[in-house]
């Protein structure tokens, strides 16, 4: 069964340079999934909170690529809050989590990979299906 121990955070590569520094990530390498979606989030209103979900197959990456947020990961019994603030981390977040993104900075950036393309059915946003899913092994 999926647990947050499964939720990581993996340091990305950095290329330091006296003009600017590098970062990258490739997928089945740094992202440990092959990349079938990747949006962002952006302009959030303070005290406003992203996420609310669980998915049923979707893996996630996200990087916080400016500014900084949190994300509070829950397996149905225990809750971890990854704090994302330099854009060399990025937290691996495997399907069957509930996730929650939460006390964005002003001005933050979270870039996000996706396993799947956009699939309404793999959504489970109701926390109380969540937990009757997980309490019955069904995630």
């Amino acid at each position: 069964m999926i647990s947050i121990q499964d939720a990581t955070i993996i340091e990305l590569p950095k290329i330091l340079d006296a003009r600017g520094n590098l970062s990258f990530a490739e997928q089945n390498n740094q992202i440990p999934f092959e990349i079938k979606r990747t949006y962002w989030i952006y302009d959030v209103p303070g005290g406003e909170a992203r996420g609310g979900h669980a998915y049923r197959k979707n893996e996630e990456f996200i990087i916080a690529l400016s500014g900084a947020f949190d994300v509070i990961v829950d397996d149905g019994t225990n809750k971890k809050t990854f704090t994302l603030s330099r854009s060399y981390y990025g937290l691996y977040v495997p399907a069957g989590l509930w996730r929650e993104m939460v006390n964005f900075s002003t001005n933050s950036l979270a870039l996000e990979f996706g396993s799947m393309p956009y699939a309404p059915a793999d959504y489970i946003r109701e926390y109380d299906e969540f937990i009757k899913l997980k309490h019955n092994g069904s995630l």
